[in-house]
């Protein structure tokens, strides 16, 4: 399809920009795409893998926070990060700064997920997925 969509560029205007790109680029390990200071301003464009974009309404965001929070607590907007091991990966975005929300909990669909407040103000869960991929 020549004119679909190549690219979903999540873009965050973050305070303190280089706490939130040390903690996203250095903690995380997003690989930096590109940085770029146009003596207006800075920015880097950190690589996620691929994205999707989940849209949810009300109902299933309430019921995705109370799975992994106990109670309603994310705005519009929530990063879900798939990473390799949710433990470990949450214990060491704590350890740089992360404020937890909640710990660890494994989902009716099998995936481990832990909810944490980040630099820039993103909620983000980060969830590993506990049932090998099919193929």
């Amino acid at each position: 399809m020549d004119d679909g969509v190549l690219e979903l560029r999540l873009v965050v205007t973050a305070p303190d920009y280089d706490d939130a790109l040390r903690f996203y680029r250095d903690v995380l390990g997003l690989p930096e795409l590109g940085a770029f200071d146009d003596g207006a301003g800075r920015v880097s464009i950190l690589d996620a893998g691929r994205a999707t974009l989940e849209l949810s309404d009300v109902p299933h965001a309430e019921h995705i926070d109370r799975l992994e929070v106990g109670r309603r607590v994310a705005g519009p907007i929530r990063v879900a990060i798939r990473v390799p091991d949710a433990r470990a990966a949450t214990d060491r975005l704590v350890a740089a700064g992360a404020t937890l929300v909640a710990a660890p909990v494994e989902t009716p669909w099998r995936s481990l997920n832990s909810r944490l407040e980040a630099p820039a103000g993103l909620q983000l869960t980060l969830f590993e997925e506990l049932i090998p991929e099919l193929g």
